[in-house]
């Protein structure tokens, strides 16, 4: 076993374990208040694994949802993965028995780990995969299971926990933004969600408004790769 490639794997994830296990526990915790016990917690996040979707996942159990529903916002939520796929295609290529589970578990946070590795001297990249997208998986499965047992114990309003994720997502949005030059795409989704939200509300604005942002990317696609072209 390649305890080199192990320790690097770990150390590297950190900060994510530190967010998934915060994130882990508040879906564990909104899953138990809406009745369900903590072995659904760890079924769902052993069997689905994407976080956001998870969060609303719970909504989605509670109001009982249509199969169709819950497949159609599936699909919007975790659409920008078919992109990490496309980006990785080279990357998993030699993976052999792990690729299945490397494409599987490809999270926000596992992707940004495993896209451009600084692997220590005797590193493997194909073992280095597969531990980092075991780790992070693992560190949200305790998570959720340490959610669902506290939601037994400990009583107190849930009311702004599913927000963690909301958050999240903010703290995302701003590093790219620092990172980057070209925030056309930023820009035109704010912009795109805002206008959906103000002519369909808070309840139905979120299909409509990730489909019109994909409109208004694909049609500024060749301002966007200049752009790009022009920052590097």
């Amino acid at each position: 076993m390649d305890r080199k490639t192990i320790k690097y794997s770990f150390l590297s994830t950190l900060p994510v374990m530190a967010g998934y296990l915060v994130l882990g526990i508040g879906f564990g915790i909104l899953l138990h208040d809406k009745g369900y016990s903590f072995w659904w917690a760890i079924l769902m996040s052993v069997g689905i694994y994407a976080g956001s979707m998870q969060y609303v996942g719970v909504e989605l159990l509670a109001s009982h949802a249509s199969p169709l529903s819950a497949a159609l916002m599936t699909l919007m939520v975790n659409a920008r993965h078919l992109f990490y796929g496309i980006s990785m295609v080279e990357k998993y290529r030699d993976t052999k028995a792990s690729k299945p589970y490397l494409i599987y578990a490809l999270t926000d946070e596992t992707y940004s780990l495993v896209c451009d590795p600084n692997l220590p001297r005797g590193g493997d990249k194909r073992r280095y995969y597969f531990w980092v997208s075991l780790m992070d998986q693992s560190y949200w499965v305790l998570g959720s299971f340490l959610g669902g047992l506290l939601g037994n114990v400990i009583r107190f309003n849930t009311e702004g926990i599913d927000f963690a994720m909301t958050a999240l997502f903010v703290v995302i949005v701003t590093e790219q933004w620092e990172k980057t030059k070209m925030h056309i795409p930023a820009v035109a989704g704010a912009a795109v969600s805002i206008v959906c939200l103000l002519l369909l509300g808070p309840s139905d604005f979120l299909i409509p408004a990730m489909l019109g942002i994909s409109v208004v990317l694909f049609l500024l696609k060749g301002i966007i790769t200049k752009g790009d072209a022009f920052n590097d």
